[in-house]
């Protein structure tokens, strides 16, 4: 398999190039820039996997696309919060938060051998991508959700959701008044609906409201432990590799 790494901080690119040896993955080439990029692909053969930081010293990744069609797969690393990446409209294999946990690059990795004999060609939306990473503020999030309840629909307005969360292959709202309620939409597709400074994604399991935040606990492996005003059915952990930034957005 020839796989690269473009990524404009070199100690990250080496992080991640050792990290990919642990799993047997050889990578070829590192470069570090869109210029250096483009010099590269004109002179190579494109690669079958692509890791590729989002933001590069000289500009965004998605200018080398503009410039060269691509025919690898890629799987994007990005510092960006899961709400920005929803703005891709591609064929992209997977991304990556930074800093990249070695669980999530596995499984990213096994989804991209599972997809093997599909050939992948990179599309990408550039001027929605562009809009949300560069002007955020200006996007429009839900303000209410409407959920089944027996034969009736009810709406519940965001302000009243404590935490959205995942069980049993199932996605639900738990609202300040202790009630539960299941969505027919999974979490992920959450991430560009809901407004960034109230909500955080702190898990694969839990989105929380920063204002049901009743008290925060430090944890084993550096992990915090979130208690919320109502919700009290699972333990509700900030992983690890992302507490910086959720201390970040309490700010």
């Amino acid at each position: 398999m020839h796989v690269i790494i473009i990524e404009d901080e070199k100690p990250s690119a080496r992080r991640l190039k050792r990290m990919l040896e642990k799993l047997n993955i050889e990578v070829e080439t590192m470069l570090h820039s869109v210029e250096e990029s483009l010099s590269w692909f004109e002179a190579n053969t494109h690669p079958d996997l692509i890791f590729l930081d989002i933001q590069l010293s000289d500009g965004l990744s998605f200018e080398i696309f503009e410039t060269i069609p691509i025919k690898s797969a890629v799987i994007f690393t990005t510092a960006y919060d899961e709400y920005a990446l929803q703005a891709f409209k591609l064929n992209s294999i997977d991304y990556l938060l930074k800093p990249i946990d070695e669980d999530d690059l596995q499984a990213a990795v096994e989804k991209y051998k599972e997809r093997l004999p599909q050939k992948q060609s990179v599309s990408l939306d550039f001027n929605d991508i562009k809009k949300l990473l560069v002007n955020p503020i200006d996007r429009e999030y839900k303000k209410r959700f409407s959920v089944k309840v027996g034969q009736h629909l009810k709406l519940i307005a965001v302000d009243d959701i404590e935490c959205f969360y995942s069980e049993n292959k199932g996605s639900y709202i738990h609202t300040k008044d202790g009630r539960n309620y299941l969505l027919d939409i999974t979490l992920e597709s959450l991430e560009s609906e809901l407004e960034p400074q109230l909500f955080f994604r702190v898990n694969r399991k839990f989105f929380v409201n920063i204002n049901a935040i009743k008290d925060m606990i430090s944890y084993t492996n550096s992990r915090l432990q979130i208690k919320l005003n109502s919700y009290a059915d699972d333990e509700v952990i900030v992983a690890r590799e992302r507490v910086k930034d959720f201390k970040e957005w309490l700010e």
